[in-house]
């Protein structure tokens, strides 16, 4: 028995118990080098998994993402759009590049990139960006259709950063199926972990190869190492894409448990004055509720979400706030942006609530309490 004070986690990895057996197979069989059979059935089981016929298992997602741009051409002075409201691993890479950001802002719908916006900017650029980064953010599917709609009437690829989204549809499609390239993070805090990874995933073989092939330092095919091209060390182990066979196993289980304890929440604290819960818009939508994110009114509650942080934190209950958005870094404050204050608005309130699949009741209520008492 945990004791009532123990630590809950954001969310935390939830092991089923199939990952041993995969590991052991590696071990017994000596696939201990970087790639395997392990690799080659977990690039399977995704593929088929996201609706797309190739993928490559990567070291991270930040990793697979890299590649991804490197694909579609991204050079130095080349411009990228990419959406405002995210993690910096979405916007990092373009950097690597010699590449400049341009951030497009969120729509209140989804908390997603903004159609109507992407267009005002793609009509205000003298010059096309090299490909357009739509982000699902918390796991809620992007307005895909609009989205595309634009990219295709000016010409330009979408890469789809799905690292918080998988399994996650929109109008019964998977997400991370939309794109030129997508991209997928098992990072240790994903809805599936293989501890540290990520994948690439395209319909297009030409791409999916050269990315592998460029994953593992480019060698080459040559009796001896040659290598004409500049490579990286991106390739997912086989020992971890064993885990990653494992968690594949159990994801059915992990989104339903994860889309179940936003259902909790929103029945526990819906009732609340100034709380409000990001919905999906409509059957076209299906979120597999990676994190459940509340925004708080402070006029309303009466309370602010720092107060409501602190005090879960006081509780040893980790939450953080929504992702500070890129064009508020001050690593990026230089570069362009297309805005509606959608994402500050969101930040200033919002807050991710612990949404790992392994929360137990106790741990549930738990958390309820403490913000019961915080509201009244």
């Amino acid at each position: 028995m945990k004791p009532n004070n123990s630590r809950i986690y954001l969310s935390s990895p939830h092991m089923s118990g199939s990952e041993q057996k995969y590991i052991n197979e590696a071990f017994d069989q000596n696939w201990i080098a970087p790639l395997g059979p392990n690799v080659d059935e977990f690039e399977k089981t995704i593929a088929k998994y996201c609706g797309v016929d190739h993928s490559a298992a990567l070291s991270s997602g930040t990793a697979s993402l890299h590649l991804a741009l490197i694909m579609l051409g991204v050079k130095s002075g080349d411009e990228v759009f990419v959406s405002t409201f995210t993690f910096s691993a979405s916007v990092n890479p373009i950097i690597y590049q010699g590449a400049r950001p341009v951030f497009i802002d969120s729509e209140r719908d989804t908390w997603n990139m903004d159609p109507e916006l992407l267009e005002i900017a793609l009509k205000k650029r003298k010059k096309k960006p090299k490909a357009i980064i739509v982000v699902h953010l918390y796991g809620m599917p992007a307005k895909m259709d609009e989205i595309m709609f634009v990219a295709n009437k000016y010409g330009i690829p979408v890469i789809e950063d799905a690292a918080e989204a998988l399994g996650s549809l929109y109008q019964e499609k998977p997400i991370g199926s939309f794109g030129t390239i997508s991209i997928l993070s098992f990072n240790g805090n994903k809805i599936i972990t293989t501890s540290g990874g990520g994948a690439l995933l395209s319909n297009d073989e030409r791409l999916v190869s050269k990315a592998r092939f460029l994953a593992t330092q480019a060698r080459d095919k040559a009796p001896h190492y040659q290598h004409s091209e500049i490579g990286y060390n991106y390739r997912m182990s086989n020992i971890l894409a064993g885990v990653g066979r494992g968690q594949m196993e159990v994801i059915t289980d992990r989104i339903e448990r994860r889309r179940d304890n936003y259902k909790f929440f929103s029945e526990k604290l819906s009732s609340y004055n100034g709380i409000v819960f990001l919905k999906e818009p409509d059957r076209s939508f299906f979120s597999n509720r990676w994190l459940t994110t509340i925004l708080i009114d402070p006029v309303k509650s009466g309370i602010t979400r720092i107060e409501i942080q602190e005090s879960l934190e006081k509780n040893n209950i980790e939450s953080r706030p929504l992702w500070k958005p890129m064009h508020l870094q001050p690593v990026f404050k230089n570069y362009q942006s297309y805005l509606n204050n959608v994402s500050e608005s969101l930040f200033a309130v919002g807050l991710c609530l612990p949404s790992g699949s392994n929360l137990s009741q106790k741990e549930r209520d738990r958390i309820i309490d403490v913000i019961d008492t915080c509201l009244s």
